[in-house]
């Protein structure tokens, strides 16, 4: 085991810090400090999503020009984990916390993690040979509270380094598209991936996405109309993808890139074989609605 428990805080530098709060707090995630260098939010299980101003010299440099995120924290169960990373060529120790950078320019650390244990279930599902909701419908949300930071997307240009980077710290590969893109988790046993590194033709860096869990397909669907009624725009979704099976909606963020609504992703232990698939249409999405739903009229989106 690696000891890492996945994404403690992220931290975006960002061109319009107003926008970012309107943004995240219909997203779902609780306002807990507004200062004079940003503002700091939290999930449900506290795993902290921090804005700063793009121009804030306490930031890692950033990997691409505009709004984006600049430094993931990565929480860890052991102090002995921490030691071992002390000891690492390219990085230091702040306050407890130690950072580096990554080969493909996003700072990233390592911390005890800060996140507490949550009383937060999704609905049974009643499949066929198996009933698990019995005189109990399914729930309807009204708005999404995510549950924590699931994981990240960056494009780079160093794909083979950077995963060995992560490798060497721990990570565990899980898929790939040979070439192109591999998907990692932070530990043997856990969610399908923390992390996706992905290098396009133009080999450009930059970030995709961050992902967000919450309970269920029922919490997708119910955060994405919400986003919706705000005014806020699908870039797409509801969806599914194959290779994780997680059910995701994406919406268009003013911190930068994408964030993304998921549930029910594949868990994996030390005894999967990662897999090898070429990029297309029909593997990044089994089904996937183009433009969103309205969450005025619950039907989709007309131009």
């Amino acid at each position: 085991m690696s000891g890492i428990e996945g994404i403690d805080r992220i931290t975006y530098g960002v061109e319009d810090v107003g926008a970012c709060r309107h943004f995240f707090l219909d997203w779902g995630l609780r306002l807990v400090a507004e200062h004079a260098d940003g503002l700091d939010f939290e999930s449900l299980n506290g795993c902290e999503v921090f804005i700063r101003k793009i121009d804030d010299p306490s930031l890692p440099p950033a990997m691409e020009a505009g709004p984006t995120l600049r430094e993931v924290i990565w929480g860890v169960d052991d102090p002995s984990r921490l030691g071992a990373l002390r000891r690492r060529p390219g990085f230091r120790e702040i306050d407890g916390t130690i950072i580096g950078v990554d080969p493909t320019g996003v700072g990233i650390g390592f911390r005890m993690t800060h996140k507490r244990p949550v009383s937060v279930t999704g609905s049974p599902a009643n499949v066929w040979g198996r009933a698990a909701r019995i005189d109990q419908p399914s729930p309807i949300y009204e708005r999404a509270e995510p549950v924590e930071v699931g994981h990240v997307v960056f494009f780079t240009d160093a794909l083979d380094r950077t995963t060995q980077f992560y490798e060497e710290l721990g990570f565990h590969l899980s898929d790939r598209y040979p070439g192109r893109g591999h998907f990692l988790r932070c530990a043997a046993r856990g969610g399908h991936h923390d992390l996706f590194l992905l290098q396009l033709p133009e080999a450009k860096r930059g970030l995709n996405h961050v992902a967000f869990t919450v309970r269920d397909l029922h919490e997708v669907i119910g955060g994405g109309m919400h986003l919706s009624r705000c005014g806020w725009e699908t870039q797409i979704g509801p969806g599914r993808h194959p290779i994780s099976s997680a059910l995701f909606w994406y919406f268009k963020c003013p911190a930068g890139a994408l964030v993304e609504y998921f549930a029910d992703e594949d868990i994996l232990t030390e005894h999967w074989k990662p897999r090898d698939f070429q990029p297309s249409p029909s593997v990044f999405a089994e089904w996937a609605v183009d433009g969103g739903i309205d969450g005025n009229t619950r039907r989709q989106k007309q131009e």
